[in-house]
């Protein structure tokens, strides 16, 4: 399968398209952005950021990186390749896919590495500089972008296809850069995943939030896919890497931690929900 990068760019502060001179994008305004000896581009403007170092640490990026290269969540990426791909026009003549919120970039790698004989297109973007940098490192072939969900660099009507992996939707900048028609495969934690992790750190379990019934504004629902399956973890260090990696290291209390890190196995429930919806919104277009 051929994979490149995704080329329609969007300048961050006025919205026009980029191009490409040599090793630097700039826009018909004068704004340039330069890419990065990693491979990666920088498109989130100072006043953008809330934090000096926004988005995962380095620390939690390494931890990813570690776990979901060990294949731990393998099942979870075949279902997500199977969501992109399912149901493409027969006069596709490249898909472009961006992942909103993409880390250190297993899911668009998994992606890349699908056999389906449609050449790709594709982007990630987080707005962590740490996670673009491991996605730089590991494969040059998409575009690795530091950017925002909030005002995603991306030209209107441009994307067939965008992921949202147990991220932060932004469903009205969704629905501008995809085409009509377009598809959003959003994943989410189930109300028993990691449970048993939970259960552990935790001195009680809360209520878990209701299922979203309805499509989000602008977007009508296509389908919906549980993935549910026992994972062993028979290693202190891959115990450490799965908690590292989620929230629940910063929410937990101390004495949760530790009994998290004297684990020498635990054997865990993964469940993901996997919602398709429909993009009924965003820019006029005809879809290619």
């Amino acid at each position: 399968m051929s994979v490149h990068a995704f080329d329609a760019l969007a300048c961050p502060l006025d919205g026009d398209a980029l191009s490409l001179s040599q090793a630097c994008w700039r826009c018909p305004s004068g704004h340039s952005f330069d890419v990065a000896r990693q491979g990666y581009l920088h498109l989130l403007p100072v006043q953008n950021k809330r934090s000096l170092d926004p988005g995962d640490s380095k620390a939690m990026v390494a931890a990813r990186q570690r776990f979901l290269n060990a294949g731990y969540y393998q099942p979870v990426a075949e279902a997500v390749n199977t969501a992109v791909l399912h149901d493409m026009p027969s006069q596709t003549i490249s898909l472009a896919c961006l992942d909103a919120g993409c880390g250190e970039g297993y899911y668009l790698r998994q992606l890349a590495a699908a056999e389906s004989g449609v050449p790709l297109s594709l982007m990630g973007l987080d707005i962590s500089k740490w996670a673009t940098l491991a996605a730089a490192k590991q494969d040059k072939r998409p575009r690795w972008v530091v950017g925002s969900n909030a005002n995603i660099p991306v030209l209107p009507g441009t994307l067939d296809r965008l992921l949202c992996l147990f991220g932060f939707p932004a469903y009205a900048e969704f629905a501008r850069v995809l085409k009509p028609g377009g598809i959003l495969v959003q994943a989410d934690a189930g109300p028993d995943h990691l449970r048993e992790l939970r259960e552990v750190i935790y001195p009680s379990l809360k209520p878990g939030k209701p299922a979203a019934t309805e499509a989000p504004h602008g977007f009508s629902t296509l389908d919906t896919e549980t993935v549910r399956y026992p994972l062993t973890l028979d290693s202190q260090a891959s115990i450490a890497d799965l908690l590292a990696m989620t929230p629940h290291l910063y929410r937990a209390s101390a004495e949760g931690r530790a009994r998290a890190e004297a684990l020498e196995t635990l054997t865990v429930t993964v469940e993901v929900t996997l919602r398709r919806f429909a993009n009924q919104a965003g820019a006029t277009l005809t879809a290619t």
